[in-house]
């Protein structure tokens, strides 16, 4: 065991000999030893300060070292520091109540968990309870989280494919409405939207609508690219779940809170779903935690029905009091209109960058939720790096991951994609700085361009 005082390299070492690392080979791993962070940035114990433009993982959205959160908590544990799910606090009324006032529709009840993948485990569970059907549909092109049904419900993404033959059953895949590359070659994001449509009512059809008890999409894309809804796609998705009486999950783990200049995704798109999903943002990561928000109606079915779900830490009222500061903190803070400001500054500021760096294909953003596409060809659209690479073909991605982390920057480089969603706190002047350290990035994306 490490002693205190450790020097950071036996912290370092310490860390790789003792413990796992999330999607990592674990040999080779030269991990960074965070000592404090603060606002948008991390301060390693040594080296120069780390600006942090993915809120780490799309979830510290107030920023970091807000000790407000630091005494809410503190505070809460000087009362009750944790009771068993079956009892009431006052701070998960108070968190429950607040949570109906500020998400969209009829959502009125929540249910906790401790994380979002839970969060999904339970959404998936509650539907199947509720409608008596066992068919879940998802987007090829999402991710939801890293429990089995979660990620079964993930699609395509490569993180799956390890336990596809072990994956949870009776989850069923469509096409996203992929604009910049739409399935169906539209022109147009309009176009591509309605093909979507019409092939996930088929899907519905072909899967007979009795069976179907959910369809389960995200409130704005997030790690599979930030891929745009067409205008009207999630109004026409309401009126055709309710069509086969098909209940809608909202995945709002990573656009929940602000992060896409609305409260959440879905508010962009005037309509709401049956049950959403929420973790990430709802504590800025301070505390782990998610929710499970579900509407009167449902809720009213439980009346007479035993509600068979359940989690030892559900509703834990530390996480509560973290949940609830947090929320007060963006609202009194005004963090989402500023992250609809800033969104608009970021994409005025990307816009430049594309006239600059010919790798640049498409950027894609909600508020502070983007991602920047890189390609060897504006007009074939070849990515600089192929979906789902490995090996050689990983190349260009390795060496901007690279350059990133030697530039002082932390965020998300993917196959062929940027992505671009600091703290709501962010300012011009530090979206500047961020976008300075992209462009000096881009150059390596550049230098494979074979593009006229």
């Amino acid at each position: 065991m490490s002693e205190t005082g450790s020097t950071k390299n036996t912290v370092v070492q310490d860390c790789m000999d003792y413990t796992l690392f999330s999607w990592s080979k674990q040999g080779g791993l030269s991990p960074i030893q965070a000592e404090r962070a603060e606002g948008v940035y991390v301060y390693p114990t040594s080296g120069k300060r780390i600006i942090d433009f993915s809120s780490q993982l799309m979830n510290v959205n107030i920023g970091h070292g807000n000790q407000r959160i630091t005494k809410a908590v503190n505070d809460q544990m000087q009362n009750v520091s944790f009771v068993y799910p079956g009892m009431a606090t006052e701070v998960r009324a108070e968190l429950g109540k607040k949570l109906a006032e500020i998400t969209p529709g009829n959502l009125t009840k929540a249910f906790f968990t401790v994380s979002g993948a839970e969060g999904i485990e339970n959404a998936v569970k509650l539907a199947r309870i509720y409608t008596g059907r066992h068919k879940i549909i998802g987007h090829y092109r999402a991710y939801h989280g890293a429990t089995y049904g979660a990620m079964a419900v993930s699609g395509s993404d490569p993180r799956r494919h390890p336990i596809d033959v072990q994956g949870a059953p009776n989850f069923v895949h469509v096409e996203n409405p992929y604009a910049y590359r739409c399935p169906w070659g539209t022109d147009s994001i309009e176009e591509c939207g309605e093909r979507a449509l019409e092939s996930l009512e088929r899907t519905i059809q072909f899967n007979n609508p009795d069976s179907v008890a959910a369809i389960l999409f995200e409130g704005e894309s997030g790690s599979s690219g930030c891929i745009k809804y067409p205008p009207n796609y999630w109004k026409k998705l309401r009126k055709l779940a309710d069509k086969y009486g098909i209940l809608l999950i909202d995945d709002e783990v990573m656009s929940g809170f602000g992060r896409t200049g609305k409260m959440f995704g879905i508010d962009h798109h005037d309509t709401a779903p049956d049950i959403m999903v929420l973790a990430k943002g709802l504590t800025s990561a301070y505390i782990p935690f998610g929710a499970m928000m579900v509407t009167d109606k449902i809720a009213k079915h439980f009346n007479e029905k035993p509600l068979v779900l359940g989690l030892t830490c559900s509703a834990h009222p530390v996480a509560c009091a973290a949940a609830l500061e947090n929320i007060k903190i963006i609202e009194e803070g005004n963090l989402v209109e500023n992250a609809a400001e800033m969104g608009v500054y970021m994409e005025q500021q990307v816009a430049k960058l594309t006239e600059k760096h010919p790798s640049i294909g498409d950027f894609r953003n909600t508020g502070l939720l983007g991602c920047i596409e890189l390609v060897k060809d504006r007009e074939t659209k070849e990515p600089l790096t192929p979906w789902n690479a490995s090996g050689a073909d990983m190349e260009p991605t390795l060496r901007m991951q690279a350059k990133m982390k030697e530039l002082g920057m932390h965020t998300f480089v993917r196959w062929n994609w940027i992505f671009i969603a600091p703290p709501l706190i962010i300012s011009k002047e530090e979206i500047d700085e961020g976008l300075a350290i992209i462009s000096q990035v881009l150059e390596i994306a550049d230098e494979y361009y074979t593009g006229k």
